[in-house]
């Protein structure tokens, strides 16, 4: 179904200025209110209709366009904002101290707010039925998970889903790309906490104590053979401290020590080989040193992990609207993470990114940065994509996709 580019580049305008304004109003997970608020009050102006807050993400916005008894499909943006002190000066900068959109998602609200402007125009020959997910806690809280538990997906809130899609502003891309793969695209993003029970004294005496200290160090070190020695080295994964803590003074040893870690694995056998090898190293090491320990596996996202038609379809799409030189194939995952992959545990669907690198600007401010910003040119990239995803999946797909798993 063609689209006009008037009706493309209109849409991404009045979506550029819907993105200063969300910029302005960065909002951390489950508080994204004001963010809400706005994105419902361009919901209204399409006379789009709407569904605000379901069962533990008040947040939460779910639209839909087009008759619901065609197949549906889902369009997927995440909506909360990072607990960082903006650096960009920019005239649109956060009115809100210590809170940032560092990550993009402003520009990922606003993609889909200029989608949905198009679909609406075109939404009595619309071939299918698409739900737009505005996704609050991507960044911490697992809103995706939510979501699902209250049915975003299998037709407790709207119609089933067949399929989803979701894209991520990607800085380390020029303007004008596209890029995704077939099966693991980002990983599962656990985490541990490990406290060293010793036994005090004075830093002159250690013979007299148990050094946790010694024993946390002993196991951050340790704990890198977990990669090399233990998970298969052909299979991508990663052990990372990033947190530890001991002591109030030079000579003093401590009761305590103790280190925080995040763990990056792409499949379940990993993630479960790195669980119970860290465990046990922690444990063996804390007895070896005379303590005791104290041990919590924090489970993370899943592993993001593309269905392979619907990675094919994307492809196919990027190539049709951007040119064939502006689609990229991603040859191997990255260690990063996404709560899409709950969508993606439950039905097809396929994760993309976009370039937001500006020509004029190499390398760019990467994401998570107090520099970094979505850039305007990104949004129309997005709107093409998602739209035209959404106008020829019937035509793609005639019948139903095999779930990934049984709703």
């Amino acid at each position: 179904m063609p689209v006009s580019d008037a009706s493309i580049a209109a849409s991404a305008s009045r979506a550029a200025e819907i993105r200063h304004r969300l910029h302005r109003i960065p909002e951390l997970c489950y508080q994204e209110f004001e963010t809400a608020t706005l994105l419902r009050s361009e919901l209204d102006q399409l006379q789009i209709p709407h569904i605000d807050g379901l069962f533990e993400a008040p947040t939460a916005t779910i639209a839909l366009i087009g008759n619901d008894k065609n197949p549906c499909i889902a369009l997927r943006a995440d909506i909360d904002a990072l607990p960082i002190q903006e650096q960009t000066s920019l005239p649109y900068t956060s009115t809100h101290p210590g809170k940032m959109h560092a990550c993009g998602h402003d520009g990922h609200i606003a993609t889909l707010l200029g989608t949905a402007a198009v679909l609406k125009e075109i939404e009595p020959e619309l071939p299918v039925c698409v739900k737009l997910i505005f996704q609050p806690a991507e960044e911490s809280g697992g809103g995706a998970q939510k979501l699902v538990r209250a049915g975003v997906l299998n037709g407790a809130v709207g119609p089933p889903v067949q399929a989803i899609f979701g894209l991520h502003g990607w800085p380390w891309l020029p303007v004008g790309f596209a890029a995704t793969k077939p099966g693991p695209l980002l990983a599962a993003t656990d985490s541990f906490k490990a406290t060293f029970i010793g036994r005090g004294c004075h830093g002159a005496y250690p013979h007299l104590g148990s050094d946790p200290i010694l024993v946390a160090a002993e196991a951050v070190l340790n704990l890198q053979q977990v990669v090399s020695r233990q998970i298969d080295p052909t299979e991508p994964a990663v052990v990372s401290i990033g947190i530890i803590s001991a002591g109030t003074a030079t000579n003093i040893i401590p009761d305590q020590a103790h280190i925080e870690g995040t763990v990056r694995t792409l499949s379940d056998s990993s993630r479960k080989l790195a669980r119970a090898s860290i465990e046990r190293r922690c444990t063996n090491i804390a007895a070896a040193g005379n303590c005791t320990l104290q041990f919590n596996w924090i489970e993370g996202y899943p592993a993001t992990i593309n269905d392979p038609a619907m990675s094919d379809y994307v492809a196919r799409i990027a190539r049709q609207t951007l040119g064939n030189d502006h689609y990229l194939p991603v040859s191997r995952p990255t260690m990063g993470g996404e709560d899409f992959a709950y969508y993606l545990e439950k039905i097809p669907g396929c994760f993309f990114v976009i370039g937001t690198e500006p020509p004029d600007r190499r390398p760019y401010p990467p994401l998570h940065s107090d520099r970094y910003d979505f850039t305007d040119a990104a949004l129309e990239v997005g709107i093409r994509i998602f739209t035209a995803l959404a106008t020829n999946y019937s035509a793609q797909f005639p019948t139903n996709p095999i779930s990934a798993t049984p709703l």
